[in-house]
């Protein structure tokens, strides 16, 4: 079969949306990103339905709910015989190249107890054929191209701590030790470009995967002061930390759990001032800001190497980043800036649709059917997202979702979370469900908790209406729509085949 040309699907990780079009937009350089908008079509309302990395990118590459994939921390395994976009585009005849990491925990069902790829979260998805490997924790590579460059660091984490210039005491904002050429963002983009040229060719399938502008939060220079703190926007929410806790019982340990200090090495104690704040975004910005940059350089070279009209190219993000607001870091909790997240998609004889913007709901576990669906391979029952090809072309489904859906687990089995400390939930009921439509946020939870309701034409995420009488039908209403969509998608491996005199006969799902 002719496939119909090559697929790069760029996943840029707890990259903000509003770096591109919100709050931090004005304030952050991303010319490349905002270019390939140009050229693009952009879904503005499009969301993560997991996090934090390693289940929202299980959810990405399977298109399966969390409540259906079940690997729903980092380190809880994925069922090894789950389909993926690696094993289902190598039926369309491509090898799924990787370029850096699936953040996957491997089932150890299928694995001796002593094999060491049950000692890390960050193992490859089945199918993948890795070519480089750029895993946070690990990077032995690019460890490797550092030593081999001069850098001289004790431990791993040494690199990732601020070096003072003159040296002094290091500052937040302080340079890396290596330079902005031999930055992990910079390796990881040169290993693709020399790896993928000799492809030309031929169509090629890459997953190529950027670990900025996630922490910790140390730029090479000159990105690590590109942007003045001072000019930046302070966080969002309310300015007491008691006021932020006293919204519902779920956000004292949501606070606890991360701080700005366990964003950046080498700062074991770190005052939550604004200053601080704002200083660690400006970091943050000019991380993003570097990947930017080499997205660049890989789009030119699609241009140059006259790959650029062949190849669909997904640009994505896998979750969002608190980043200070709400006194918030990281993604574990319930607000949109933890799942509201870029998806830039530019398909080949598309043009007409150029720097169009869809308004629509989308989700995550929407891309890998897209993909699937563009290079005309069958999008298993499987997966619960839907292809967006309609959307792409201008066309809205009349039966398309009025609504997204994310999931949050917040247990830890081995040592009981801050939530189960504090809320005493136990390791079934630590978890919850995000449903948002065109008005309201729902939040619900398994354990005995009340529900958050946020009313988008009041106050938004600054208030909770939830026990305000006059939102009390709203509230049920919500509440039937998340009770049938988890009804609606409950695992459809084999719910749609039957048995018959003839042999096994399946239904497409959708």
């Amino acid at each position: 079969m002719q496939k119909p040309g090559n697929v790069l699907f760029i996943i840029i990780d707890q990259l903000r949306v509003d770096c591109l079009n919100g709050a931090l937009a004005a304030h952050v350089d991303l010319p490349n990103l905002r270019a390939f908008m140009d050229e693009a079509v952009t879904f503005d309302r499009h969301f993560s339905v997991t996090n934090p990395c390693g289940p929202s990118r299980a959810s990405i590459l399977t298109g399966q709910y969390a409540m259906n994939h079940r690997s729903i921390r980092n380190g809880t395994p994925l069922r090894h015989d789950t389909p993926n976009i690696a094993t289902e585009i190598r039926k369309a005849g491509y090898l799924p190249m990787l370029f850096g990491y699936t953040d996957t925990s491997a089932d150890p069902r299928v694995f001796d107890p002593g094999d060491p790829i049950l000692t890390s979260y960050e193992n490859p998805m089945a199918g993948f054929h890795e070519v480089i490997e750029m895993r946070l924790e690990e990077s032995y590579p690019w460890q490797s191209y550092l030593m081999q460059k001069g850098y001289e660091f004790e431990k791993y984490w040494d690199v990732y701590k601020p070096v003072s210039p003159n040296g002094g005491a290091p500052r937040l904002n302080d340079p890396a030790l290596y330079r902005a050429e031999d930055s992990d963002t910079a390796f990881l983009t040169d290993a693709f470009l020399s790896s993928i040229a000799p492809y030309k060719d031929q169509n090629w399938f890459a997953h190529l995967t950027y670990i900025r502008p996630h922490p910790p939060l140390v730029a090479p220079a000159p990105y690590n002061d590109m942007y003045d703190p001072d000019a930046l926007p302070l966080p969002a929410g309310f300015a007491d930390v008691a006021d932020e806790s006293a919204m519902h019982p779920f956000f004292g340990p949501a606070m606890e759990k991360q701080s700005a200090k366990d964003f950046v090495e080498g700062f074991d104690t770190l005052d939550p001032t604004p200053e601080n704040a704002r200083t660690l975004r400006a970091v943050y910005l000019g991380l993003a800001t570097e990947v930017d940059h080499h997205v660049g350089r890989v789009i030119q070279f699609l241009k140059d190497s006259g790959q650029y009209d062949d190849t669909l190219v997904v640009i994505t993000a896998d979750h969002g980043e608190m980043l200070g607001d709400r006194h918030t870091w990281g993604k574990m909790t319930v607000y949109d800036a933890a799942y509201h997240t870029p998806l830039i998609i530019r398909m080949p004889g598309n043009q007409d649709q150029a720097g169009t913007v869809v308004t629509v709901p989308t989700e995550s576990i929407d891309i890998t059917p897209t993909i699937l669906d563009w290079v005309g391979q069958s999008i298993p029952n499987t997966m619960d997202g839907r292809s967006l090809m309609p959307l792409l072309q201008g066309e809205v489904p009349e039966d398309w979702r009025s609504y997204s859906f994310s999931e949050l687990d917040f247990s830890a089995p081995e040592n009981p979370s801050l939530w189960q400390q504090q809320l005493g939930t136990g390791n079934s009921d630590s978890c919850l469900g995000i449903l948002r439509d065109d008005r309201y946020t729902l939040v619900e939870f398994a354990a005995e908790l009340p529900p958050l309701l946020f009313d988008y034409q009041g106050k938004g995420e600054m208030e909770n209406v939830a026990e305000n009488p006059d939102y009390a039908a709203d509230l049920a209403r919500l509440g039937r729509m998340m009770l049938r969509h988890r009804m609606r998608n409950m695992d459809h491996t084999l719910s749609l085949c039957s048995l018959t005199p003839d042999g096994a006969k399946t239904k497409p799902r959708y």
